[in-house]
């Protein structure tokens, strides 16, 4: 076994660095490929990109120092163009754990999910941002639980849903419950992505316009969101019955599948009759 291992070596935030800088393209950052007797980029055009001095940055790779702050490592992240991913490997070498959630609005999804998505003919399955806007679905999806191509882009969000259409409201079996657990579901999942900020505008929004979502907002009450049971009343087939689970996106932490699964056999033939009728999913999905 190697002896300079990532997880043996005592300096492993300098190695880390020291590796990623001689794998960077000098022409890519502007810099002169030429007269260089190492890969990469020199120590003091890593530390320049990155607004910190060439001194320090030479003590960073060489386990001097001390531990850097949060500040110098976003510098360095960005300097070296790290993706989102190195830049959480390079908080964990230094700190011990990932850095604080920054939450950035995603805009769509890569072709390759939305067919994981499609792989599920007869069950329902969603992919939502961590404010609970849905970003992609399933021709399944938009048959039993709303054809969000027919919605305005801003309005596909799953609490404007919950809290300002009557039809979703009337479909719940127990309305109040299931509101109740959305609004606690929702609350960590925006308050784990860093996205205060950006559901202020959601939250003052629903609050005008519905007393039950401001008392619920009120009421700080936060759960999990991992599986359970969903019941619906489809105006199409009557009252089914679903099994869901959600599942992290890898890679993109700001993303969430939900799967429906039938709860029962009963119910997963009249699923298969009702989606047969829906349109071909080139028509309704807007990915």
């Amino acid at each position: 076994m190697p002896q300079n291992s990532a997880l043996d070596d005592q300096n492993a935030l300098g190695t880390f660095l020291r590796d990623r800088r001689m794998r960077l393209d000098p022409s890519t950052f502007g810099f002169s490929a030429e007269r260089r007797r190492t890969p990469g980029l020199r120590r003091e055009e890593v530390a320049q990109r990155s607004n910190i001095s060439a001194t320090w940055y030479t003590w960073l790779e060489q386990g001097r120092g001390g531990a850097p702050s949060a500040d110098v490592l976003d510098r360095l992240a960005a300097g070296m163009m790290l993706t989102e991913p190195e830049r959480e490997h390079l908080y964990i070498l230094a700190f011990g754990h990932p850095p604080e959630a920054r939450y950035r609005q995603a805009e769509g999804i890569t072709p390759r999910l939305q067919r994981v998505l499609d792989a599920f003919p007869f069950s329902p399955a969603i992919i939502r941002t961590a404010t609970w806007d849905v970003l992609a679905w399933n021709v399944a999806a938009a048959a039993v639980l709303t054809d969000y191509s027919t919605l305005p882009r801003e309005g596909r969000n799953i609490l404007r849903l919950m809290f300002s259409n009557e039809r979703i409201q009337a479909a719940q079996e127990d309305w109040q419950t299931v509101a109740r657990y959305v609004v606690g579901a929702f609350r960590a999942d925006a308050a784990r992505a860093g996205a205060g900020a950006e559901i202020a505008q959601l939250v003052e929004e629903l609050s005008r316009q519905s007393p039950e979502f401001a008392a619920l907002w009120r009421d700080n009450e936060v759960v999990g969101h991992g599986d359970g049971v969903k019941r619906l009343t489809h105006p199409g087939i009557g009252p089914i019955e679903l099994e869901f689970s959600t599942f992290a996106v890898e890679g993109r932490p700001d993303l969430t599948m939900m799967v429906y699964n039938p709860a029962t056999i009963a119910v997963s033939e009249r699923l298969k009759g009702l989606i047969g009728q829906f349109a071909e999913p080139a028509a309704r999905l807007n990915v």
